[in-house]
């Protein structure tokens, strides 16, 4: 047949590999190749333009079925009947996803010679035996829609590697957390167990004090009761022989009783002439002195010997820059990084650290002793404040302070302020339900500024502080207000 029609094998012939087309597609200028050998060709020149005409292809390849019929049957290929092991995946394109491997392959007859896919129905086309089936489908060269897909799909893989990335740091801060729960639960237990030694040595001598008050008195009412019980015998017998004295006289008669009865009477009054005895009050021991309100009382004596803090820091919010006292009150800004984990409480970006108690309602105070440190921030700040990012003070972000860099103070919207006097302490008013935030110079109550706003949730004592320098002053110190500076 090639031979009795030349024109017609010329116009059947691909230009690329000289044979006769096999799954021949069309450019949009018309001319038409083998797919395989049109890919191949494009792989090398690494553009899509047509190998004869070198325009760029504007369109997807498509199978052209005409040239396809004529193809084969100008090389006497005989388009065989649909296989009875063909695999249908899915007719419902609602109900269709993108195919796995084994659901885009429809014959196992002609596995091997697979190379197209129909967009149409979303699956693998035998050109073999699918062909008729997808007459007006746009089906495209299987490896075309292989890198389609895989584009389609490389955007899930960046996102997965992503998610995959943030699981594995979040499980690295949970791995942290377990040695340090360790360390925070020793330490502390250690502090309880030292602070109740102190109690309890407090409680034990102040019993054996008291203890030996009572012994003390104890001592003292029974000297006095022997010394009175001495006393007493003196005098019964100076009366008991003054008695046996008198006795005897009055035994004898006559002139010897005349004579012995002046003598014998002037002695007797004389025993007679002092007072009764009477048993002196106080003799026993005070045991309402030595018992009443007792647990008050030492309650009260270990009062004075404790101090109260009416602010007392989170160390799970403090930066990893910050070292905090075993009390819980001061801060220092240390050289060393502190080996904490990353949990979401922490300041991450600036050395700064909140009150563990916040506060949403009434009136509060407490002072810091900041003393000749040079950079100090102190204020209060919203319970949702930004820990992570870079966010600067000020109430839009959260935060009102009074902050001092080398000796400029300035507030929280950035103003510069005029201090009459360099502070050593600084109190900080909070009035919660009047939006108030107030700093005072303890030293004479002079007041430095008050900020006023409208706060809508829990509000907590915040402290930030920078390097110490040459400053005396390394730790900056929460207390309480003095009763001279109470307003």
């Amino acid at each position: 047949m090639a031979e009795e029609n030349p024109p017609l094998k010329h116009f059947l012939t691909c230009s690329v590999c000289s044979e006769i087309f096999e799954d021949p597609v069309s450019l949009s200028c018309l001319h038409s190749f083998c797919s395989s050998c049109l890919q191949d060709f494009w792989a090398q020149a690494k553009n899509k333009n047509c190998p004869v005409c070198k325009r760029k292809s504007s369109k997807d390849l498509f199978v052209n079925f005409s040239i396809k019929e004529l193809a084969d049957s100008f090389a006497g290929r005989q388009r065989s009947a649909p296989s009875e092991e063909a695999q249908v995946v899915c007719t419902d394109p609602s109900q269709r996803s993108a195919p796995s491997e084994e659901a885009q392959v429809v014959c196992t007859e002609h596995i091997k010679d697979i190379k197209w896919f129909c967009k149409v129905e979303q699956r693998a086309v035998c050109h073999v035996c699918e062909f008729p089936h997808h007459q007006g489908h746009k089906v495209v060269p299987l490896e075309e829609q292989v890198q389609e897909l895989k584009q389609q799909l490389r955007p899930d893989l960046t996102a997965l590697q992503a998610r995959r990335r943030r699981h594995q740091e979040l499980e690295k801060t949970y791995e942290a957390m377990d040695p340090h729960l360790k360390e925070q639960r020793v330490k502390t237990e250690r502090l309880i167990r030292a602070e109740f030694e102190q109690l309890h040595r407090f409680l034990k001598e102040e019993e054996e004090a008291r203890v030996e008050a009572l012994r003390e008195e104890e001592e003292q009412k029974r000297k006095r009761i022997l010394l009175e019980r001495k006393t007493l015998q003196e005098q019964i017998q100076s009366l008991s022989e003054g008695l046996s004295a008198v006795e005897a006289d009055l035994q004898k008669d006559g002139l010897s009783f005349l004579s012995a009865s002046t003598c014998s009477g002037t002695s007797a009054r004389t025993l007679l002439s002092g007072s009764d005895p009477q048993l002196l009050p106080g003799a026993l021991l005070d045991e309402a002195k030595h018992l009443g309100n007792l647990a008050h009382r030492v309650w009260e004596k270990m009062g004075q010997r404790t101090t109260f803090s009416p602010v007392i820091l989170d160390p799970n919010t403090a930066a990893s820059w910050l070292s905090l006292s075993d009390d819980l009150t001061s801060i220092r800004r240390s050289n060393v990084k502190q080996k904490v984990p990353n949990n979401p409480e922490r300041f991450s970006q600036y050395t700064n650290v909140l009150g563990s108690e916040g506060f949403s309602s009434g009136e509060h105070c407490w002072e810091v002793r900041v003393g000749d440190h040079p950079d100090w921030v102190i204020g209060v700040a919203k319970e949702s404040v930004d820990r992570r990012g870079e966010c600067y003070a000020s109430p839009d972000n959260g935060n009102w302070c009074l902050s001092n860099d080398s000796g400029r103070y300035t507030q929280c919207t950035g103003e510069t302020l005029t201090l009459k006097r360099t502070p050593e302490r600084i109190r900080v008013q909070l009035d919660y339900d009047g939006g108030e935030v107030s700093f005072y110079d303890p030293e004479d109550m002079t007041l430095i500024y008050t900020h006023q706003d409208n706060f809508t949730e829990n509000i907590f004592p915040w402290i930030g502080l920078g390097a110490a320098g040459l400053a005396r002053t390394k730790d900056v110190r929460v207390c309480g207000v003095s009763s001279h500076t109470q307003l």
